[in-house]
Parts: C-alpha cells; structure tokens; sequence
C-alpha cells in the first residue's frame, strides 16, 4: 500500500508574506492641473417660490441628464430653425398618460414634421376622441373574454381603415381623416393626434404587427386593408427620413415597433443614396431597452450625428422636453 505523504513537516512553517509595497516614491500633482468633470459653477440653484419655468430650467444642474436635456432641446430647436424634419414616434402609453394635447401643440405650433406610432397608438387616439375615455381593465376582463371587445372601437376603425385602403390612403391618414370630417360624433377632436395630423397636413403614419392590436379580433377586420395601408405608412415615413439630413427623430415609449421601423427607414433612405450622416437620434423611455438604445440611438448615428437617451416616466419628462425647446427657441416673434 502506497505510502501517504508526511504533511506535518510543512505544517510548523511560518508562511512568508509579501511584503507592502513602498508608496515613499509615489509621484502626485497639483489638484488644480487635474481634469475635474463636476464643478461647483454646475451646481444647481436653490428653487424660489413663485418663480418661472425659465428660472427653474437655468437652475438645474449643468451635469449627466440635465446636460443631455438641453442638448435634445437645442436640437430640436436647431433643427426647427434650420427647416429641418423633427420626427416623433409614440408608442401608445404616451397618449394613455395624457400627452395628445402636448403633442397637439407642438404640431400646430410647426415644431413636428411627422408622428409615427404603432397600432395601439390608433385605438387609444380614437376613443379619446370618441368617447373621451380610454384604457379598460385588462385583469377584469380577460378571464370572461371581454377584453378587446368594445363594439364601436373594432367597428369603427376598421371600417375608417378599410375605406382608406379604397380610396388608396396611409392607414394613419385614413383614420385621422375619418375622426377630421366627423367632428359632431368626436367631441374631443381637438386632442387627436391624427385628426390634427389630417387637418394640417402633418404625416400620421401606424405601424401595424397583425395580430396586436384588439380591432384584429373584431370581425370587421380586414387583413388586406391593415397591410397595405400600413405599408403605405411605412414608405411615407421612410420618404420624411430620407430627408432628415439635420434634423431630429424622437422615440418616445416603443421598445421594439417603431425602433425596428426608423432602422429600415434609415437604411433604405441611404441605399437610395440619401447621407443620413448628421442626425439627431433620441430615445426615451422608462426602461433602458436594447432594442431603442441599438436602433435608434447607435446603429443610426455611427456614421454620424448624435444619439441620446432619456430616462424617465413620459408624463413628466415630454412636458419637460417640451418647455425646454420653448427656452431654447427664446421669445416667440410677432
């Protein structure tokens, strides 16, 4: 039987440790030649009572977020100046936490060149509209299979979307158009995005994944129809991105729709030969996603231009956006 090696011999050693290393030599410098990225000069300013929005915003913090907020808001601003495209997308929360009317003004003020959203977008910008409620109960409702089932909602719209596909109109267009000439059965119109978008002339396009949407149950649904007005609005908005040289795209709460649609919009804007190569490219969102950060923030803007992220909840961050381009732009002219 093999012997065990003998392990008590190693055992009465006393380990040798290494010893500290010699800081004595250590080579320093003076504070004031170091590059410091926060100075006190950044520092916020203590909020006054009573005081304006034009106070509050010079008052914040020169640092992180607060520096990516003006640099967003001097790019619309910029870019407004210049005639230059500001895109918006939209997922549907946005007009769910009530920001139609924010959006509303800035179209008629002619700081927004086009908004996309996707299919969700339609039903909660119709019965705002409709019925000035929007929003059910998903929990309550899905186990007695009534979720989605709002008899005007699937009726409606689909029948709006299966006209314009007639008369050869964009899905948004069709829609926006229908809610526009039927002003006594809209009482709240007025805080429509695509009827507002159909009375100025501003691009409404919808981007529609089949099947996503609760008009795509009702049976009035017409596959034909969402497809090729859908698609119709897809080659718009590419149209308007094609010319973005300069300008600003905005995406505001959709985490995979709209981000995989400006990716193919920008890419068959340059294969037609258009640069694409300054833009301004901007996400916000709750969340840090993959998908927004990838293809609207990087993937857009590697060639050139700049991409942003903003985080935070819509209903308090696009008001502040937008005050902030009201500061950048400065007085409005006579």
């Amino acid at each position: 039987m093999a012997k065990l090696p003998d392990r008590t011999a190693h055992s009465n050693r006393t380990p040798r440790l290494i010893p500290p290393i010699n800081v004595s030599d250590l080579k320093t410098y003076p504070l004031k030649k170091r590059h410091s990225k926060v100075r006190v000069s950044d520092f916020a300013r203590p909020w006054r009572r009573g005081g304006s929005f034009s106070l509050f915003y010079r008052a914040l913090p020169d640092i992180l977020a607060v520096k990516t907020l003006r640099a967003v808001a001097n790019a619309i601003a910029q870019a407004h100046r210049k005639g230059r495209p500001v895109i918006v997308g939209i997922g549907a929360h946005v007009i769910k936490v009530g920001l139609a009317p924010i959006l509303v003004g800035w179209m008629e003020e002619g700081l927004i060149t086009a908004v996309a959203m996707n299919g969700a977008g339609i039903i909660h910008d119709f019965e705002l509209a409709f019925m000035g409620h929007t929003s059910e109960e998903v929990d309550d409702e899905i186990d007695e299979g009534r979720f989605g089932m709002a008899e005007e909602t699937g009726r409606i719209l689909n029948e709006a979307i299966a006209e314009g596909h007639r008369n050869r109109q964009g899905l948004g267009e069709a829609v926006g158009r229908y809610i526009h000439h039927s002003k006594k059965r809209f009482p709240n119109c007025d805080t429509s995005i695509l009827a507002t978008g159909a009375k100025l002339g501003i691009p409404i396009t919808v981007h529609v994944a089949v099947g996503t949407d609760i008009i795509h149950m009702h049976p009035s649904a017409d596959g034909a129809a969402i497809g090729a007005t859908s698609l119709l609005d897809f080659r718009r908005l590419a149209a308007v991105v094609a010319r973005m040289e300069g300008g600003v795209y905005l995406n505001i709460g959709s985490a995979v729709v709209l981000p995989e649609v400006f990716l193919k919009t920008v890419s068959l804007g340059r294969n037609l030969g258009h640069p694409l190569s300054r833009i301004t490219t901007v996400n916000m969102d709750f969340l840090a996603h993959y998908r927004p950060l990838t293809n609207v923030v990087r993937r857009p803007t590697q060639k050139g231009g700049k991409g942003y992220s903003l985080i935070g909840h819509h209903e308090i961050m696009l008001p502040l956006l937008v005050a902030a381009v009201a500061e950048e732009l400065g007085p409005r002219r006579a």
